[in-house]
């Protein structure tokens, strides 16, 4: 299991913006989660998922604009369903994923850019996984606004789409090519796979 802790990067640590945690959650609904993701304290977001493909693309939500640093604890986690007599129901997890979690999610990343941290009982493995993940972030983290507007439209695998990007921007297709190029969007692409299979390799 992939335990993700996403944590705001804001001036104020004690001053979290909890419309921030609503806005990435809507971002992240569509992430196959065991857990969905969704606030579990001020300025901060939690979800699982068994998925090493789903983890790296939560992941990549995350660092988008460099508003969150990412924790990913890679362990078991035994979820219990707990039935309130009031009704509402609720589920608590254990094992040693979350403890890694809580050590991925610990602070002391603010100063870093596209901030990545992984944990697993294999420390090797979990520093090779933190190193891919922390160079595709630092691509997706440094795109300007205008290069997101053409990468947002684009799907991954899909050929001669850039035209049709182009008419709905309004752009040449030329331009879109070179926001391609610029941002690096295809080799952030190919990257992601290498990032999900050393993710696996630390269960």
């Amino acid at each position: 299991m992939f335990v993700l802790t996403l944590t705001q990067r804001v001036a104020d640590a004690s001053r979290p913006d909890p419309a921030m945690d609503h806005e990435l959650c809507r971002r992240l609904r569509d992430v196959p989660a065991r857990a969905p993701f969704q606030p579990t304290a001020p300025g901060e977001v939690r979800g699982l998922t068994e998925d090493a493909h789903a983890a790296v693309a939560a992941a990549m939500i995350a660092v988008r604009e460099d508003r969150y640093a990412v924790g990913i604890g890679v362990g078991d986690v035994f979820l219990t369903r707990v039935d309130h007599e009031d009704g509402r129901v609720a589920v608590t997890a254990e094992g040693p994923g979350m403890s890694h979690g809580h050590l991925a999610a610990q602070p002391g990343r603010d100063t870093e850019r596209a901030a990545v941290r992984v944990s697993a009982a294999d420390a090797t493995a979990a520093e090779q996984a933190q190193a891919v993940l922390k160079l595709v972030g630092r691509i997706v983290s440094e795109r300007s606004e205008a290069e997101w507007r053409v990468v947002d439209l684009l799907v991954p695998g899909a050929r001669g789409q850039q035209k049709t990007v182009a008419q709905q921007l309004g752009i040449t297709p030329q331009a879109v090519s070179k926001a391609v190029v610029r941002s690096l969007w295809n080799e952030e692409w190919q990257a992601r796979p290498a990032a999900a299979t050393l993710l696996r390799l630390c269960e």
